[in-house]
């Protein structure tokens, strides 16, 4: 394949084109030459041969070089191709025109001849141009096809805040490219008005600072639609490092936020039911509890009574008392311990009668009795001053009554510590003991059905439960309620 560079002269001058010809072999690159001697000649040269670049004289006998330029870039086969202008001296008009419609270059014939000299270096210069213009609308083309093939909005921004391109995509929002453009405004005027101050400030700030953006906030469609959008953005450098501009995309990400919306709304239903669900446990255990103390306790305190009198009778006859009787008096009373025992863990009464706090007290007691883990329990005063309403306090007494029998049932612990605390408007309930510690899978066991009763109870009421532990450095349950001053007096 040849090198050389194929050049057309159209020029009707016999005798220029043979000072052309002879610059152009005097150069070291080679050069290939095509001649016409007339406007439409060379518009056939160009259209058949298609050569590197076209020398052009302005006066031609059919065509002027403007008219000449005017047929070339309305011709499908020619087009494109790089034209050089030949100008007189007091032509500066017609370079300029020339330049306007679609010349490359212009070089000024002066009667010397000087411009012969300068003619193949100046067809190697406006050919270089040529094909940094042609790569650069190539790269363009192919990042401009890139771009409007995603499923985003991209832009770019100036540094000052400035849009200087917009992708088609923006039609999402029911608007095109150039009407996004030329309004600076419309971008902040579609955002909710409770998100625009922030969002726009947001948008400003990363632009000055050249910062990363990664927004999601909500635009209003042409048409009314309300649709979320997540913007992100960087800034793009030089390979000097110096900061040009910002390049970022906008992703529709409306049917994820609704899928999120639908999923918490599930969530708190859910968490809704559970709180009933477990409400109506508690009412139920209270029920059972009373219904146990007053049928079945009356009971069993009747038939003590009914053997303690036999007994009676029996020393006041003077008759030995019947074995079995004093055996009967000893069933009852471990049977009324027992109802006593399945009341208190239904529905302890000093949890309505006396409060949480006392009740947590008392519970610590039960579980060292029971148990042997030294348990202690601490309430701040601040906190004691607190009357938590019937919900928060089964909440939390049920919460410390589930981590002590864990503690109890799987800590392998000697001792144990509940401390409640309140300050600034949030109470803290601490557990901590110093057994073998929790382990990290078990946290995260999605079936470890007490652990997660005991996070849906405090999210009910917007608590937030913490468990943490190392192996052989015991565990810890930190419970941190929120309170408004409803909750206290």
């Amino acid at each position: 394949m040849s090198s050389s560079l194929r050049v057309l002269i159209v020029e009707d001058d016999a005798v220029d084109r043979m000072a052309c010809r002879r610059a152009f072999a005097a150069a070291a690159a080679g050069f290939e030459l095509l001649e016409a001697d007339s406007g439409e000649q060379g518009l056939e040269l160009a259209r058949s041969q298609r050569p590197d670049c076209i020398l052009l004289d302005y006066h031609l006998p059919d065509l002027t070089g403007l008219e000449f330029l005017a047929h070339l870039n309305e011709d499908g086969a020619a087009q494109g191709i790089p034209v050089m202008m030949l100008t007189g001296a007091d032509s500066a008009a017609v370079a300029a025109e020339a330049m306007r419609r679609g010349a490359r270059e212009y070089l000024v014939k002066d009667v010397d001849g000087y411009y012969l000299e300068f003619l193949p270096g100046a067809i190697h210069r406006m050919l270089r141009e040529q094909r940094l213009l042609d790569d650069k609308r190539q790269v363009e083309a192919q990042f401009r096809t890139l771009v409007e093939q995603m499923q985003a909005i991209s832009y770019i921004a100036e540094l000052d805040g400035a849009l200087r391109y917009i992708s088609p995509q923006i039609g999402l929002l029911g608007y095109s490219p150039a009407e996004w453009l030329a309004d600076a405004a419309l971008h902040g005027s579609l955002m909710d008005p409770e998100q625009r101050e922030a969002t726009l400030a947001a948008l400003q700030r990363s632009r000055r600072d050249g910062s990363p953006l990664h927004l999601e906030y909500r635009l209003h469609a042409r048409d009314g639609r309300a649709l979320w959008l997540r913007d992100q953005a960087e800034l793009v450098r030089d390979e000097q490092g110096q900061p040009l501009f910002m390049q970022g995309i906008m992703i529709d990400i409306t049917q994820t936020k609704l899928g999120e919306q639908a999923l918490l709304a599930s969530q708190q239903a859910l968490r809704s039911l559970s709180a009933h669900q477990e409400q109506i446990k508690e009412n139920e255990r209270k029920r059972i509890a009373q219904e146990i103390h007053d049928e079945l306790g009356g009971l069993l305190t009747g038939i003590k009574a009914y053997i303690a009198v036999s007994i009676e009778r029996a020393a006041a006859a003077s008759a030995p008392a019947e074995p079995l009787l004093a055996e009967a008096a000893g069933l009852a009373q471990d049977a009324i311990d027992t109802v006593r025992r399945v009341i208190t863990d239904l529905r302890p009464s000093v949890l309505d009668q006396l409060g949480v706090w006392a009740a947590l007290e008392w519970y610590a007691e039960q579980v060292e009795r029971r148990s042997g883990l030294h348990c202690q329990c601490t309430v701040a005063a601040a906190a004691a001053e607190l009357e938590l309403d019937a919900g928060r306090s089964t909440m939390l007494f049920r919460i410390a009554q589930e981590a002590l029998t864990n503690v109890v049932r799987h800590a392998g612990a000697s001792n144990a510590a509940l401390q409640v605390d309140y300050a600034d408007g949030v109470l803290e309930l601490r557990i901590s003991d110093d057994g073998q510690g929790i382990a990290a899978e078990r946290l995260l066991n999605r079936e470890s059905w007490g652990i997660l009763g005991m996070h849906e109870r405090c999210r009910h009421f917007d608590g937030e439960l913490k468990i943490t532990g190392q192996p052989g450095e015991g565990t810890t349950l930190l419970l941190r309620l929120p309170l408004d001053e409803q909750h206290e007096y």
